[in-house]
Parts: structure tokens; sequence; C-alpha cells
């Protein structure tokens, strides 16, 4: 069908990698994200506790305009691409640019190379992620989500560079980017999906 085609096409899983952390569990099969969806969870850093509010924004062209109003309250975001999928590799430039006009400039951005379970039907070589990522100052990291591997740690490290800006006075947590609507001090956390547009 259309709808599952169109899944195929633009599933990097960036929603599967948050439900993963938010609900340690794997959905293989699930409906495009539409706009933005939600999810959060509390950790701990340095014995406080921290919500994450993380924003799992759509990937496809039609919803751009709207995910981009969420890039702007974002301390941190994850660039996701498919490791078996050239052409999501190939577009994250166009993203990161995309991320970084509409954001706080001292985001947090850590690129993912997801689906790294798939290691026989790869097209994007771990180098080439960390040669990207170098290039333009990113953190990186490979995760499987339906594994689990790497995405607890993908999470909580862009977590704690956040806390470590917030604790040098990067980020001013008395900020209107940093108000949460919550018990405890919050992180916002948008996840960027790389397509072929």
């Amino acid at each position: 069908s259309l709808q599952e085609d169109s899944f195929k096409y633009f599933c990097v899983g960036k929603s599967c990698l948050l439900l993963q952390f938010t609900d340690k569990r794997f959905q293989p099969v699930h409906d495009l994200t539409i706009g933005v969806e939600f999810g959060a969870r509390m950790i701990t850093i340095d014995g406080k506790q921290i919500k994450l509010q993380i924003w799992d924004t759509a990937g496809q062209e039609s919803f751009r305009s709207i995910t981009r109003s969420y890039y702007r309250g974002a301390a941190g975001a994850l660039l996701v691409y498919d490791i078996t999928r050239r052409d999501t590799f190939n577009h994250l430039t166009t993203w990161l640019e995309d991320a970084r006009q509409h954001s706080n400039s001292n985001m947090v951005i850590m690129l993912i190379a997801n689906k790294s379970d798939l290691e026989s039907r790869r097209e994007v070589k771990k180098e080439e992620g960390e040669a990207f990522a170098r290039e333009h100052g990113l953190v990186f990291m490979e995760t499987s989500a339906k594994t689990a591997s790497n995405v607890e740690e993908a999470f909580i490290n862009t977590a704690k560079e956040i806390y470590e800006k917030i604790q040098e006075g990067v980020f001013d947590i008395n900020n209107e980017v940093f108000l949460f609507p919550c018990p405890s001090r919050a992180f916002q956390i948008s996840t960027y999906r790389s397509v072929y547009v």
C-alpha cells in the first residue's frame, strides 16, 4: 500500500529509539509520525533528578514548517540516519543546517547511526558517520532500537552534555527555553529524522 511504501521510505527508526528509551520495548511496525509526538523519562545526573522531555518530530517535508517551531525550544537533538540506507546519510547536511538555523546556537547535537543490528545490509560505514560528526562538531554513536544497543547511552550522554553546559553557564536555566510545567528541572530534546527530501 502507499502508506506501507511511505513508511519504509521515511523510517530511520527514530520513533523506535524513543519508544525503546522511554518504555524499554521495540515495536517493529507503527504509523508514520504525524507532526510531533512526545515522550518523557526521569533520569539521574550527579544525584539530581532530571526530566527529559523528548519531542519526536516528523520527517516528511509537509510537516517541516510545524516541526521547526519545536527546534527553538530544544537544548539537545538526536540527528538520526539509517545505516542500511545511504540516502538518509546523504541528506544529513540539509537536516543539520535546518536544525542549527532554527535552534539555540548552543544546542547539543548527537549524530545517531541507527539499525546497527542490520550489519549485513549496511550501506554506510561507521567511519563515514564518525567523519561527518567530527567535521560538524557532533557527538557520534551507533545504535539499534531493536536490540536496545547504545539507546540508553545516546539519550543519557546527550542529557549529560546539556547538564554540563548548564553548570558552565552556557545555558541559562532561567531562560524561557528551559521552563517546563513539571516539578523537576527538564531538558527538551528533539529527535530529527534524516530522509530523502
